[in-house]
């Protein structure tokens, strides 16, 4: 029988952790600032990620890919020049590659990024990343998802069977080890603790309680693994409504640092039951990210981002018949320009 003094480590990958926060620091962390008193937790965006995102902080990203993510928090990560961030790429696409394409990465935990889908290839993150003036560490899907969950749960690294045998293995920071129960082979992952969560909602209230239609992919987890969490709705609803059905409420009030109300916040994305993927808004920033003239993207940066005030004055420029459109598209199931074979 093996004994638990007999685990070694048979393989070790070669991969950089980048986040080095531990559940018991974080956990010791947010006994010590973080308060469980009800407190109206309301503020806009550009002082929710003043006060709570830093130079040098690891930022995880809710939603999926294109579908329900904080574009609104992102834009303004950018406007506020925020540097060397890490980034945990669980499902990154549009969010990430505007952060980088903004200067304000460093490096990334790499399961899903560069690819959108349909689309092509991010012009923006394949120089950075094949230039090196963006670090990485891989991983895969399954990999991240359990370093979340790991970092949820307040355990320092978790026992899978993902990356074995695999070259995506060696370019992590897994160990391999034989378990002390089975004798079977196990990869060690380090557990993953954000200094930042940001996440997208269709609602919540201004405590911090917390409604997501639809699939809520990790961001319960993620908010249970992060010290900060930084909370963006569609809606601000009353905490009567919340209590009406609480079973509704998948991150509670008191894992949430700041409630910030922006309709739209997800465009040029998908918001599930609310709008539909602005496709040539998407496309036209990817042609531009494609550029090899870095002006080109300094000019669409300036006109998109750093030339506007708030993301309000980012809707302005839009224009309502553009929003209403992929409103309606939503509902309608009828995609608005850009890809044909869309849905």
């Amino acid at each position: 029988m093996l004994k638990i003094s007999e685990i070694k480590i048979l393989k070790e990958g070669k991969g950089e952790i980048f986040c080095k926060n531990t559940p018991s620091e974080v956990r010791k962390w947010t006994r010590e600032n973080k308060s469980r008193a009800l407190i109206d937790k309301r503020m806009n965006i550009k002082d929710a990620v003043k006060k709570y995102i830093k130079d040098g902080d690891y930022l995880a990203i809710g939603g999926f890919g294109h579908i329900r993510i904080p574009m609104a928090i992102i834009y303004e990560i950018v406007r506020q020049r925020i540097k060397n961030l890490s980034v945990a790429g669980h499902t990154a696409v549009q969010d990430i590659d505007m952060l980088m394409a903004g200067g304000c990465v460093s490096a990334v935990d790499i399961a899903y990024v560069v690819g959108f889908e349909l689309r092509g290839l991010s012009g923006v993150q394949r120089r950075l990343f094949e230039s090196g003036q963006v670090k990485k560490t891989d991983y895969t899907n399954g990999a991240m998802s359990y370093r979340i969950r790991a970092g949820a749960q307040g355990v320092p690294f978790i026992p899978v069977k993902v990356m074995l045998g695999t070259d995506t293995m060696m370019h992590s920071p897994g160990k391999v080890v034989k378990c002390p129960f089975t004798g079977e082979k196990v990869l060690l992952l380090p557990s993953l603790n954000p200094d930042v969560c940001i996440i997208h909602a269709h609602r919540a209230d201004m405590y911090g309680n917390v409604q997501i239609d639809g699939h809520i992919v990790k961001d319960d987890l993620q908010a249970r693994a992060s010290k900060r969490v930084i909370v963006m709705c569609e809606e601000l609803i009353s905490d009567d409504i919340i209590r009406q059905d609480p079973g509704k409420t998948v991150i509670p009030f008191y894992m949430v640092d700041a409630v910030v109300e922006q309709p739209w916040g997800s465009h040029p994305g998908n918001m599930p039951y609310k709008y539909y993927f602005d496709h040539k808004f998407t496309e036209d920033y990817l042609a531009v990210g494609r550029n090899k003239d870095p002006k080109v993207l300094e000019k669409w940066l300036e006109d998109w981002v750093y030339s506007l005030d708030s993301f309000d004055d980012y809707l302005v420029k839009l224009g309502p018949r553009r929003l209403y459109n992929l409103r309606d598209a939503e509902f309608l199931r009828k995609p608005v320009g850009g890809l044909k074979n869309d849905r």
